[in-house]
């Protein structure tokens, strides 16, 4: 599903495989946690949910809701991603490609629409595999998610000509009507 997003967009398909030179070295730490936690809660949610069953069993109607979150999610996510062309998997500006602002399509309703949808995907994540220990480093992970929006939008007014204006037109960074 990714590859085809973006399949037809040869220079965002190199950028989003490069290793992440050029990220702040605060986006790698919260990277590296936000990938450790993700792990965590896989393997959670798997001994809860397959070999220990800690978690008692969940009515269909969750594991159900888990995956309408799980493809909203990833339809934001993917939506983001495919609506502008300066998508990255770290945060940096690129300038060797001529970085601008992108504020149509989603992005006119926040400005992060991508962990927009990751948000939405990780909270469906316990719900598909049914493990209610799994929401602990979900927890951890979503909180993680809104540091590093809050500092990549930061480094975005400062660092990316015309995001602050930007930024004063579409008011909420990630949730819509809240924040």
């Amino acid at each position: 599903m990714n590859f085809w997003t973006i399949r037809n967009d040869s220079d965002l398909m190199t950028e989003r495989s490069k290793v992440g030179d050029e990220a702040k070295t605060w986006d790698k730490i919260i990277l590296g946690l936000s990938g450790i936690t993700y792990m965590i809660s896989i393997v959670i949610a798997g001994l809860d949910s397959g070999r220990f069953q800690w978690s008692p069993k969940f009515h269909w109607i969750i594991y159900a809701i888990g995956i309408i979150l799980t493809i909203i999610g990833q339809l934001i996510f993917l939506s983001a991603r495919k609506e502008n062309k300066y998508f990255s998997s770290v945060v940096r500006i690129q300038t060797d490609r001529g970085h601008i602002v992108c504020d149509t399509g989603i992005y006119k309703i926040v400005r992060h629409p991508g962990y927009l949808g990751m948000t939405i995907s990780l909270v469906a994540l316990p719900l598909l595999t049914g493990s209610v220990w799994s929401f602990i480093p979900i927890v951890i992970a979503e909180i993680l998610l809104f540091i590093r929006t809050y500092f990549e939008d930061e480094a975005l007014k400062k660092e990316l000509l015309g995001y602050s204006d930007y930024a004063r037109r579409t008011r909420q960074r990630l949730i819509p009507k809240i924040w």
